[in-house]
């Protein structure tokens, strides 16, 4: 019994950290979609957006997510559910 509350209390997190992954994803997926100024035919990012997609792609959730949610919302867009 005690290895099974062990057990379950280190796995607790990782569920969560998959599902901040999936949703920072989306976040990454939209604002690369809409937030981008075309040059050369190239969508590129504002140097914030760019930074915290390459945050969302490092596994590194905690500082993507809350500059790509600010980013999408100041263009009017609605986020995705979490």
């Amino acid at each position: 019994m005690k290895r099974f509350v062990i057990l379950a209390i280190v796995l607790l997190p990782f569920p969560a950290l998959a599902d901040d992954a999936t949703y920072c994803a989306k976040l990454a997926d939209l604002a690369l979609r809409y937030l981008g100024q075309y040059a050369r035919g190239n969508a590129m990012p504002d140097l914030d957006t760019a930074s915290a997609i390459e945050q969302c792609q490092k596994g590194n959730t905690a500082a993507g997510i809350p500059t790509l949610e600010r980013k999408l919302r100041a263009n009017g867009f609605t986020l995705p559910q979490r």
